[in-house]
């Protein structure tokens, strides 16, 4: 007998464009738009990508150890070469600050989370299809083989057939599609971050945080911000051109049909040299806020070290020529981006003398953040002198594409930019998880670290200066290179072994699990007002902000200078009961769309690599897909 349905219960059907609701658990973090686990997610891919990268560095040093080296052709070295630099500053560094903005942006300003949340988590999922994508050249093609910087006309016309056996003109044009898609795709990544952070900067400040109130890693995250805004289109311009000339002889750059050559190079470093401050302006403001907690001392000229960091992001874009000194520019050219290079160390000075005069007088306690926010100094100023001397034209034109330039600006990159993310990561770990890592590890890691980095690029100062060029594989014997290049090898296996020493320091810390409590530096800043890890809206009551160090000044308000306690913004009970039952916030719910979004981009880029009805299915394919995840993006509901 067949059941008669009641008419009157209703049946409740979940709506096609409903949102996800699982919280916990691996889809979680499929749909989650959080900022801490999308700053979390950041963080674990880019780690993962320079893991990569280190490794890509180990086979060039391999390669290069002794005379004659044997382990890789001139093209795989090519390609090796090519993709260690294109991973370490697009798929590591950048990427390993943007875990940072992502994560703490927020905390820091007192805001429960960013202005666009799912937009948010498209950057995210963008940066990963871009590294997917780019690195799926491997199983084709073959990887990018003409450098980072990828100059015309040899971005075109390929290297020669015979010369480079397997690497023929359609090869090459294959992975100079892979070189200019991917970083298109990935250059959309960085531009729907920057919108984000612009906007919450400017708009989700706790009450009483004025702009002269902000730490100063969120001021470098605002300029870092503005620069991604305005120089990720120059790169794109350059590579939709690029992705034309390669694709269909459209002749950009080809001086035979009108095209110019040095118009890639005005155009790549007009974003190259933004870029560097792109990728070293947040570990400036990582550790502006390290120094000032382990010296126990207010930041030392707060305004000098703002303005600075704005002077430094505005004068930016007037140096990309120093670049192209050997070009034939013509001596006014030259002269004027010489001076423009002089004058741009002035702030970059300002912030070093304000470091120093942060830790003068201090109560210094060496913990290992701080010890990465002193190599920082150190191991900057050391590549801030080496970039000087390229200022100087005729000093320039000696050392131009030698050993002596590799070495200056690993000195910024590496020596700036990765120590101060990995005191960052000592820094925060312990309000990110909850727990703290092993001092006595960290510090193994940071001088080992110290010691390799050291041993790798102080030596290619020497190997430039006797001559040894950039971007060759290998060398013959007699040169006066063998020492230095086995030096440097040696040392870039100890920084290898320092990254073990920090995975080891990693796992068995996690084993053990010592808990951090909420304050466990003794900090100044509100992100430390909230419980370890935080809970998923941050505060239960957003701090008023009444003073430019608010937390350390809640803490030591007594007038005798004693610490008392004094009530911060989250209760005291999150890390038992997860902070997020009964709080009666409502935050934004997940959603799977910023996901789907970004997985029809590489398909409709691997579109261009077609003729005829292969080009189309893919286009269309890719672009299908993209269309459904926007209007599912648009059609969700506005609230459960």
């Amino acid at each position: 007998m067949t059941a008669i349905a009641d008419p009157t219960k209703a049946v409740a059907r979940r709506p096609f464009f409903a949102r996800p609701t699982a919280t916990t658990g691996p889809w979680s973090w499929f749909t989650t738009v959080d900022h801490k686990k999308i700053g979390i997610l950041y963080g674990v891919t880019a780690f993962t990508f320079f893991i990569v990268g280190g490794l890509e560095a180990l086979l060039i040093r391999s390669q290069l150890v002794r005379p004659n080296g044997t382990i890789l052709d001139e093209n795989l070295y090519n390609q090796i070469f090519t993709m260690h630099g294109l991973t370490m500053i697009f798929f590591a560094v950048m990427p390993l600050s943007a875990a940072f903005f992502n994560y703490l942006l927020p905390l820091m300003i007192g805001a429960r989370d960013v202005a666009f949340p799912r937009l948010n988590a498209f950057s995210y999922w963008v940066f990963l299809a871009a590294g997917l994508f780019l690195y799926s050249s491997i199983l084709f093609e073959g990887m990018p083989d003409g450098g980072w910087f990828n100059y015309a006309p040899l971005n075109i016309i390929g290297p020669d057939p015979l010369s480079l056996a397997g690497a023929g003109p359609q090869i090459h044009q294959a992975r100079m599609l892979y070189y200019s898609m991917g970083l298109q795709i990935a250059g959309i990544a960085s531009l729907a971050s920057a919108v984000n952070f612009i906007v919450t900067i400017l708009n989700m400040r706790a009450p009483g945080m004025t702009l002269m109130r902000m730490p100063v890693f969120v001021w470098m995250t605002f300029v870092t911000s503005f620069l991604l805004l305005f120089a990720m289109p120059v790169i794109g311009i350059a590579l939709w051109q690029l992705m034309l000339s390669v694709r269909w002889e459209v002749p950009f750059f080809d001086a035979t049909n009108g095209g110019d050559p040095v118009l890639w190079q005005h155009m790549f470093w007009l974003f190259g040299h933004p870029e560097v401050y792109i990728l070293i302006l947040p570990a400036f403001g990582i550790v502006s806020e390290i120094l000032p907690t382990f010296a126990r001392k207010p930041i030392f000229g707060y305004a000098a070290m703002v303005f600075s960091g704005i002077a430094i992001g505005f004068m930016g874009w007037g140096v990309w020529a120093h670049h192209m000194f050997t070009v034939g520019l013509g001596p006014v050219a030259n002269t004027a981006f010489a001076l423009t290079t002089m004058f741009i160390a002035v702030p970059t000075g300002v912030k070093i003398f304000n470091w120093i005069g942060t830790l003068w007088g201090g109560q210094l306690r060496f913990k290992t953040p701080m010890l990465f926010g002193i190599g920082l100094v150190a191991m900057f100023t050391i590549g801030g002198l080496s970039g000087v001397t390229h200022a100087v034209v005729p000093h320039d034109t000696q050392q131009q594409d030698t050993y002596y330039v590799v070495a200056h600006f690993h000195y910024v990159l590496f020596g700036g930019a990765i120590m101060g993310l990995f005191g960052g990561v000592y820094y925060w770990w312990p309000k990110i998880f909850g727990w703290m890592l092993d001092d006595r590890l960290g510090k193994v890691h940071f001088w080992t670290m110290l010691v390799g980095f050291n041993l790798t690029f102080g030596p290619m100062h020497i190997l430039g200066l006797n001559g040894m060029p950039r971007r060759i594989y290998r060398y013959d014997a007699g040169m006066g290179w063998d020492l230095w290049n086995l030096v440097s090898t040696v040392g870039a296996f100890l920084i290898a072994a320092s990254i073990l020493v920090f995975m080891r320091n990693v796992a068995s810390s996690r084993r053990q699990k010592v808990p951090a409590g909420n304050d466990p530096w003794d900090a100044r800043t509100v992100e430390w007002m909230t419980s370890s890890p935080p809970p998923p809206h941050n505060f239960d009551e957003v701090p008023v902000i009444t003073s430019r160090d608010e937390l350390w000044h809640r803490k030591y308000a007594g007038d005798d200078g004693e610490k008392v306690p004094v009530p911060a913004g989250a209760s005291q009970d999150h890390g038992e009961h997860g902070g997020h039952e009964g709080h009666g916030i409502h935050m934004p719910d997940p959603s799977y769309f910023p996901l789907i979004v970004a997985a029809g981009m590489p398909i409709a880029a691997y579109g261009t690599f077609y003729e005829g009805p292969g080009m189309v299915i893919l286009l269309a394919i890719g672009g299908a897909i993209t269309l459904f995840g926007i209007f599912g993006w648009v059609l969700e509901p506005t609230a459960e």
